[in-house]
């Protein structure tokens, strides 16, 4: 019988050769999507991703989802967790703390203390030791300017990475200490403060030219790569003048979400771009918006505060770029958006036919939309001609506000 590492790689079409990294986004309680599909995910390779994967990569809630899969936990354990944790993390420091008037919105304290009732006080070498599986986290260091990977590779006797001894908790902390939603981890902020909230291309090149360099091979490496549901914000080019509330405010929150959102993009472009040769990249990412949601199974929505739709395809887009990573009243909605993601990529109608006959992905390519290499669950909204013709114009240059 086979083992699951074997069958994990037959189950998802992986060359018997390649080694298998797993990367997870940052997005706070919108995790919980995305253990919606890494448990469709196990449940088609038939064992757990720690069983079967060489590396996992986080950044914030997908440190989090990392740290406990370097725990031996399967997505269903990992979910249990979530259901606890996230009401718990997202605590008001005080009646008076709010992200923009008087940041941080919310106390560590109950993750610090349940992240180490979880994981306790082993190091990075000691996981590495015990489950065989190399890691990188991101965390921003406020003090040096740049970004630091917290890494730990094992090359048979030898373990490397510059922080293999700290503790595997302190890393947890680090990678989801968001400004403005909680205070810094001494010199330490959110991995995704900038760039690094998609850890998938730091992951890659990790593996391939630094830690990682001998062991993984570009042309027998298997990625896949897990948003977190991503929040496209649509402006109406009439109203980028006078945009609504106070500008300061709606252009610091733009710029703080859209800078994260494009170096993730800009990641997977790159990635997907052919530039690492032989690289087999499946990305799996929903945007937040009606186009995308009507494309999903239309699943029952459950009451709740500011949202009346009863299913997913009653869901207005105002209602669905408001979704905070800190809501905690959306989560069983990101939960369903996650079962409904997990179904379009898996849909049970296809499960009797043998996988050659399968017209949806399950898992075994990278997840584009058809003759695009966007992806399949993205959307777009361009408008090349109108652009072309205006911004070829004198007379309508000429007239746009100064």
């Amino acid at each position: 019988m086979a083992n699951p590492r074997e069958l994990a790689r037959k189950n998802l079409g992986i060359p018997a050769e390649n080694k298998v990294i797993l990367s997870i986004d940052g997005g706070g309680m919108r995790g919980i999507f995305t253990l919606q599909i890494l448990k469709k995910l196990e449940w088609l390779a038939g064992s757990p991703c720690y069983e079967w994967c060489d590396m996992v990569a986080g950044t914030s809630t997908g440190g989090l989802i990392s740290s406990l899969i370097l725990n031996k936990k399967s997505a269903v354990e990992i979910e249990e967790y979530y259901n606890t944790l996230v009401p718990k993390v997202f605590t008001r420091k005080s009646w008076l703390a709010h992200r923009i008037y008087n940041p941080p919105a919310y106390d560590k304290r109950n993750f610090r203390k349940l992240t180490r009732e979880i994981v306790g006080d082993r190091t990075l070498k000691e996981l590495n030791e015990a489950t065989g599986l190399d890691m990188l986290f991101t965390a921003k260091d406020l003090a040096a300017g740049e970004e630091t990977f917290f890494t730990c590779f094992a090359h048979g006797e030898q373990i490397k990475g510059t922080y293999q001894n700290v503790l595997l908790r302190a890393v947890m902390e680090a990678t989801m200490s968001a400004p403005t939603y909680f205070s810094p981890f001494e010199r330490f902020a959110d991995g995704g403060t900038t760039t690094f909230n998609n850890p998938v291309l730091s992951a890659v090149l990790e593996a391939l030219h630094y830690d990682g360099k001998g062991k993984y091979r570009q042309h027998e490496l298997t990625v896949f790569s897990f948003g977190t549901g991503s929040v496209l914000r649509f402006i109406d080019p009439l109203k980028t003048q006078n945009p609504k509330g106070p500008d300061s405010i709606f252009w610091l929150k733009y710029v703080m979400a859209e800078a994260s959102k494009d170096a993730s993009e800009m990641q997977i472009d790159t990635l997907r771009s052919g530039l690492i040769d032989g690289l087999d990249l499946r990305r799996y990412q929903l945007s937040l918006d009606q186009e995308a949601v009507h494309k999903l199974p239309d699943l029952p929505v459950k009451p709740m505060a500011g949202i009346m739709a009863s299913s997913l395809h009653g869901l207005a887009d105002e209602q669905l770029k408001n979704i905070d990573m800190a809501d905690v009243s959306k989560f069983n909605l990101m939960k369903t958006l996650g079962e409904a993601t997990a179904a379009f990529i898996c849909p049970a109608a296809e499960l009797e036919l043998p996988m050659p006959a399968r017209t949806a992905n399950w898992f075994q390519k990278d997840f584009l939309a058809p003759n695009s290499r966007r992806g399949a669950l993205v959307t777009a909204r361009g408008d090349i001609p109108g652009i072309q013709k205006r911004l070829s114009s004198p007379g309508w240059i000429d007239k746009q506000p100064t």
